[in-house]
């Protein structure tokens, strides 16, 4: 597909047809980056996305549970 760049104030800007945005999963955010004398724009990823992808549940024990709780608890008050 050939376009064009646009004027956009002291910039330029281009149109990407909404079929190509669809396709591509882009909606709102995008990160641009060169690569290897190219423009690069993907979809921006949200900061915390697939965190837990590959979180088993049934697997998460008390990581505390093997702790001996202190011999000294004299001095506490509870």
């Amino acid at each position: 597909m050939r376009t064009h760049l646009r004027k956009i104030g002291n910039s330029k800007g281009v149109l990407l047809p909404s079929a190509l945005l669809a396709e591509t999963g882009i909606t709102d955010e995008i990160e641009i980056r060169m690569e290897a004398g190219r423009l690069v724009i993907e979809p921006a990823q949200k900061p915390r996305e697939g965190w837990f992808d590959g979180y088993r549940e049934e697997e998460d024990r008390d990581v505390f549970e093997d702790l001996t709780p202190d011999e000294d608890t004299e001095d506490w008050e509870w």
